[in-house]
């Protein structure tokens, strides 16, 4: 009987620590997704909401071509580049298998045709095309795309290619995390919704029929991209973005084992972060942010302006609980800058620090001349003779 009490005892603390780590796994994922890996993050703070083996590498077929949208992105907003540019195909390019407009060589299109055939149908020969447009070389391009990815801090991912396309890679890898990252990355250029938006449209005057390969852009209230990727290795894979009611939402699914279950993977996600949380803009107490002294300035005082207007993530229905904490210079000394930093105001949650806004100079202050000294002794003088006549 006492081998079966200890024998119980064990089992019973063994099944407590199952149940623990139940519980902390559930924590960390609160709905089911089917697939190899998962995340959930905030589009406007990074703020990672749920996870699940987010740092595990994985092929991510298409989902690659978010960093290739990202490159064309960035070389179009720096007018490194044109929408309205004509590319020529080059042969390489137009013998790029798997999703494609079959572009023929020497085959010419703007700029923007080559982004609307990567972003809707996912075309490689298109995605291809624009890499060496930038680049020189699609060598040179995944160059920078593995250059571009280390800056965002993608510390578990190395592109081979700017397609996806794996049949003979073995690290062309990536993880949900990383991913995630880059999505982030990509929709700050606000721009590139007017493509990644787009359910159906054509090229070719109407000859070539894009059909977005993302569905929820269809079905999904919100839906704002952004990017599907499959082949064997991968599996199904999707970066799902979303906005309601202000807050934006980055859904990553990995190595589900088909299309349903990554759709309802993302659209499980985006459901749950939409029905949790909300994005707010608190108003600051402008009543609390006193002037500012200043030292031996050309003006005695200054009255801070608020910089910045700060977004946060916060759980729904908590927006009363905000505080406000304000943390400003009684005085500093001249010459003062145009928009230096004279204090802080702190947000936060529940004693947990969200972010902070900044109190700045609205205008340059000089230090005080020995004109501005004179004129303001004099009128002192004056006024205290004239206090003394009164008297």
């Amino acid at each position: 009987m006492k081998k079966l009490c200890v024998v119980m005892c064990f089992v019973l603390i063994l099944a407590s620590f199952g149940i623990f780590a139940s519980a902390e796994n559930e924590s960390m994922m609160p709905i089911d997704v089917k697939a190899k890996s998962a995340i959930l993050m905030d589009q406007t703070t990074g703020r990672v909401l749920m996870k699940m083996n987010e740092n595990e590498k994985l092929y991510p077929a298409s989902v690659t071509k978010i960093m290739s949208m990202l490159l064309i992105a960035e070389a179009i907003d720096s007018n490194t580049i044109r929408l309205t540019d004509e590319v020529t195909t080059s042969t390489e390019a137009s013998k790029k298998g798997g999703s494609q407009i079959w572009l023929k060589e020497g085959e010419t299109m703007t700029v923007e045709e080559l982004l609307k055939a990567t972003a809707v149908y996912s075309a490689n020969d298109a995605c291809t095309s624009l890499g060496e447009y930038i680049a020189g070389s699609d060598e040179d391009f995944v160059t920078m795309m593995n250059e571009r990815a280390a800056e965002l801090g993608m510390k578990n991912t190395h592109f081979d290619n700017c397609t996806g396309l794996d049949d003979t890679s073995e690290t062309h890898l990536t993880t949900a995390y990383d991913v995630a990252l880059m999505s982030r990355e990509l929709m700050k250029h606000t721009f590139i919704l007017q493509y990644t938006k787009i359910w159906m449209d054509s090229l070719r005057d109407g000859k070539t029929e894009l059909v977005n390969t993302n569905k929820l852009i269809r079905f999904y209230e919100g839906a704002t991209g952004l990017k599907t990727g499959t082949t064997s290795k991968a599996g199904c894979c999707i970066s799902a973005t979303a906005t309601r009611d202000g807050t934006s939402l980055i859904a990553v699914v990995m190595g589900a084992d088909n299309s349903k279950d990554r759709f309802e993977g993302a659209k499980a996600m985006l459901n749950w972060g939409f029905a949790n949380y909300e994005t707010v803009t608190p108003q600051i107490d402008k009543s609390l942010i006193t002037d500012v002294n200043i030292i031996m300035g050309e003006e005695r005082t200054v009255t801070p302006q608020i910089s910045g207007n700060a977004k946060f993530l916060i759980p729904k229905g908590k927006a009363k609980d905000l505080k406000q904490e304000i943390d400003l210079a009684a005085a500093v000394e001249a010459p003062v800058e145009s928009n230096q930093t004279l204090g802080t105001v702190k947000v936060t949650l529940d004693g947990q620090k969200l972010g902070e806004y900044k109190l700045t100079s609205p205008h340059y202050v000089d230090r005080l001349s020995f004109k501005t000294v004179f004129i303001r002794m004099i009128c002192s003088i004056c006024k205290e003779k004239q206090s003394v006549s009164v008297n």
